[in-house]
Protein backbone atom coordinates (compact mmCIF):
# COMPACT_ATOMS: atom_id res chain seq x y z
CA UNK A 1 0.00 0.00 0.00
CA UNK A 2 1.09 3.00 -0.99
CA UNK A 3 2.41 5.23 2.16
CA UNK A 4 1.44 8.57 1.35
CA UNK A 5 -1.79 7.33 -0.87
CA UNK A 6 -3.44 5.61 1.91
CA UNK A 7 -3.73 8.40 4.35
CA UNK A 8 -6.95 10.68 4.44
CA UNK A 9 -6.84 13.97 3.56
CA UNK A 10 -8.44 16.71 5.98
CA UNK A 11 -11.05 19.25 4.46
CA UNK A 12 -11.85 21.90 6.95
CA UNK A 13 -15.01 23.45 7.27
CA UNK A 14 -15.11 26.15 5.64
CA UNK A 15 -14.17 24.34 2.38
CA UNK A 16 -17.13 23.40 0.05
CA UNK A 17 -16.00 20.16 -1.90
CA UNK A 18 -17.79 17.85 -4.72
CA UNK A 19 -16.81 14.45 -5.89
CA UNK A 20 -18.79 13.27 -8.92
CA UNK A 21 -17.27 10.39 -10.66
CA UNK A 22 -13.38 11.14 -10.69
CA UNK A 23 -13.47 15.12 -10.90
CA UNK A 24 -12.71 16.56 -7.55
CA UNK A 25 -14.47 20.66 -7.26
CA UNK A 26 -13.09 22.22 -4.36
CA UNK A 27 -14.17 25.85 -3.46
CA UNK A 28 -12.78 27.68 -0.73
CA UNK A 29 -12.00 31.49 0.68
CA UNK A 30 -9.14 31.92 -1.83
CA UNK A 31 -10.23 30.22 -4.61
CA UNK A 32 -11.98 27.56 -6.50
CA UNK A 33 -10.19 24.41 -8.21
CA UNK A 34 -11.40 21.72 -10.07
CA UNK A 35 -9.25 18.66 -11.47
CA UNK A 36 -9.92 14.97 -13.16
CA UNK A 37 -8.15 12.00 -12.14
CA UNK A 38 -7.20 8.64 -13.78
CA UNK A 39 -10.60 6.27 -13.85
CA UNK A 40 -8.58 3.48 -12.24
CA UNK A 41 -8.45 5.49 -8.97
CA UNK A 42 -11.13 6.12 -7.10
CA UNK A 43 -11.90 9.30 -4.67
CA UNK A 44 -14.63 9.23 -1.86
CA UNK A 45 -15.41 11.99 0.22
CA UNK A 46 -16.38 11.34 4.19
CA UNK A 47 -18.69 13.78 5.10
CA UNK A 48 -18.71 12.51 8.64
CA UNK A 49 -14.89 12.75 9.27
CA UNK A 50 -14.56 15.48 6.70
CA UNK A 51 -12.12 13.79 4.88
CA UNK A 52 -11.00 12.50 1.46
CA UNK A 53 -9.78 8.95 0.69
CA UNK A 54 -8.65 7.45 -2.05
CA UNK A 55 -8.30 3.91 -3.52
CA UNK A 56 -6.48 2.06 -6.28
CA UNK A 57 -8.00 -0.55 -8.65
CA UNK A 58 -4.87 -3.09 -8.36
CA UNK A 59 -1.61 -3.53 -6.86
CA UNK A 60 0.26 -2.61 -9.98
CA UNK A 61 3.26 -0.57 -9.96
CA UNK A 62 1.55 2.18 -12.00
CA UNK A 63 -1.32 2.16 -9.88
CA UNK A 64 0.34 2.52 -6.92
CA UNK A 65 2.11 5.89 -8.37
CA UNK A 66 -1.43 6.75 -9.34
CA UNK A 67 -2.42 6.26 -6.08
CA UNK A 68 0.12 8.21 -4.31
CA UNK A 69 -0.02 11.19 -6.62
CA UNK A 70 -3.68 11.65 -7.01
CA UNK A 71 -3.76 12.13 -3.00
CA UNK A 72 -0.80 14.32 -3.24
CA UNK A 73 -2.84 16.54 -5.99
CA UNK A 74 -6.16 16.49 -3.97
CA UNK A 75 -3.78 17.71 -0.62
CA UNK A 76 -2.40 20.81 -2.72
CA UNK A 77 -5.73 21.42 -3.80
CA UNK A 78 -7.24 21.81 -0.27
CA UNK A 79 -4.12 24.05 0.83
CA UNK A 80 -4.71 25.79 -2.24
CA UNK A 81 -7.96 26.88 -1.38
CA UNK A 82 -7.55 27.63 2.64
CA UNK A 83 -3.78 29.02 2.66
CA UNK A 84 -2.38 29.32 -1.28
CA UNK A 85 0.66 29.15 -2.63
CA UNK A 86 3.25 31.84 -3.21
CA UNK A 87 7.05 32.14 -4.92
CA UNK A 88 9.35 35.12 -4.37
CA UNK A 89 11.60 36.44 -7.13
CA UNK A 90 14.35 38.58 -6.99
CA UNK A 91 15.88 40.69 -9.63
CA UNK A 92 19.43 41.53 -9.85
CA UNK A 93 21.17 44.10 -12.38
CA UNK A 94 21.99 47.50 -13.07
CA UNK A 95 18.74 49.09 -14.65
CA UNK A 96 16.37 46.08 -14.30
CA UNK A 97 12.91 46.67 -12.80
CA UNK A 98 9.37 45.33 -12.22
CA UNK A 99 5.99 46.53 -12.57
CA UNK A 100 2.24 45.54 -12.73
CA UNK A 101 0.16 47.34 -15.55
CA UNK A 102 -2.90 46.45 -15.39
CA UNK A 103 -2.90 42.12 -16.04
CA UNK A 104 0.59 42.54 -17.37
CA UNK A 105 3.87 42.11 -15.78
CA UNK A 106 6.58 44.83 -17.02
CA UNK A 107 10.13 43.40 -16.68
CA UNK A 108 13.20 45.73 -17.93
CA UNK A 109 16.30 43.04 -17.89
CA UNK A 110 18.69 45.05 -19.83
CA UNK A 111 17.19 44.23 -23.50
CA UNK A 112 16.43 46.73 -25.85
CA UNK A 113 12.65 46.31 -25.48
CA UNK A 114 10.68 45.57 -22.16
CA UNK A 115 9.68 42.21 -21.60
CA UNK A 116 5.82 42.08 -21.20
CA UNK A 117 4.13 38.93 -19.72
CA UNK A 118 0.05 38.44 -19.28
CA UNK A 119 -0.44 37.62 -15.57
CA UNK A 120 -2.93 34.01 -15.71
CA UNK A 121 -6.55 34.13 -14.42
CA UNK A 122 -6.08 33.56 -10.56
CA UNK A 123 -2.54 34.38 -9.89
CA UNK A 124 -1.51 37.48 -8.60
CA UNK A 125 1.51 39.61 -8.47
CA UNK A 126 3.00 41.66 -5.94
CA UNK A 127 5.95 43.99 -6.44
CA UNK A 128 7.43 44.97 -3.39
CA UNK A 129 10.62 46.50 -4.53
CA UNK A 130 10.58 47.74 -7.88
CA UNK A 131 14.25 48.71 -8.63
CA UNK A 132 17.42 47.10 -7.48
CA UNK A 133 16.72 44.25 -6.32
CA UNK A 134 13.77 44.08 -7.69
CA UNK A 135 11.55 41.83 -5.58
CA UNK A 136 8.42 40.10 -6.75
CA UNK A 137 5.60 37.68 -5.12
CA UNK A 138 3.72 35.48 -7.63
CA UNK A 139 0.55 34.24 -5.35
CA UNK A 140 -2.47 31.93 -6.28
CA UNK A 141 -4.38 28.87 -4.98
CA UNK A 142 -2.97 26.44 -7.70
CA UNK A 143 0.34 24.92 -6.61
CA UNK A 144 1.14 24.19 -10.12
CA UNK A 145 0.03 27.17 -12.17
CA UNK A 146 1.83 29.89 -9.34
CA UNK A 147 5.33 27.61 -10.27
CA UNK A 148 4.76 27.81 -13.73
CA UNK A 149 4.26 30.83 -13.77
CA UNK A 150 7.73 31.82 -11.60
CA UNK A 151 9.48 29.08 -13.47
CA UNK A 152 8.57 31.61 -17.07
CA UNK A 153 9.61 34.76 -15.44
CA UNK A 154 12.67 33.60 -14.57
CA UNK A 155 13.52 31.87 -17.59
CA UNK A 156 13.17 35.44 -19.26
CA UNK A 157 16.78 36.18 -17.80
CA UNK A 158 17.88 33.41 -15.49
CA UNK A 159 21.05 34.69 -13.25
CA UNK A 160 24.92 34.32 -14.52
CA UNK A 161 27.30 32.75 -12.63
CA UNK A 162 30.05 35.74 -12.57
CA UNK A 163 28.06 38.69 -11.37
CA UNK A 164 25.01 37.45 -10.13
CA UNK A 165 22.52 39.46 -12.28
CA UNK A 166 19.48 38.10 -14.10
CA UNK A 167 15.82 36.78 -12.38
CA UNK A 168 16.64 34.55 -9.08
CA UNK A 169 14.24 32.76 -6.34
CA UNK A 170 14.36 34.31 -2.80
CA UNK A 171 16.07 31.31 -1.44
CA UNK A 172 17.93 30.43 -4.56
CA UNK A 173 21.87 30.13 -4.12
CA UNK A 174 24.06 31.12 -7.17
CA UNK A 175 27.32 29.52 -7.78
CA UNK A 176 29.86 32.19 -8.51
CA UNK A 177 32.40 31.67 -10.89
CA UNK A 178 35.76 33.68 -10.78
CA UNK A 179 36.41 36.02 -13.88
CA UNK A 180 39.47 36.29 -16.01
CA UNK A 181 42.42 36.80 -13.75
CA UNK A 182 44.73 39.09 -15.23
CA UNK A 183 48.57 39.09 -14.85
CA UNK A 184 51.23 41.14 -15.58
CA UNK A 185 52.94 41.37 -19.02
CA UNK A 186 55.70 39.18 -18.30
CA UNK A 187 56.28 37.43 -22.01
Amino acid sequence: MSRIGKQPVKVPNDVKITVTGNTVNLEGPKGKLVQAFHPDIRVEFNQQDRCVEVKRATDEKYHKALHGLTRALIANMVFGVTKGFSKKLEIVGLGYNAKVQGKELVLSLGYTHPVHLDIPQGIKVDVTNPTNPARLTISGSDRQMVGQFSAVIRGKKPPEPYKGMGIKYDNEVIRRKAGKAFTSGAA
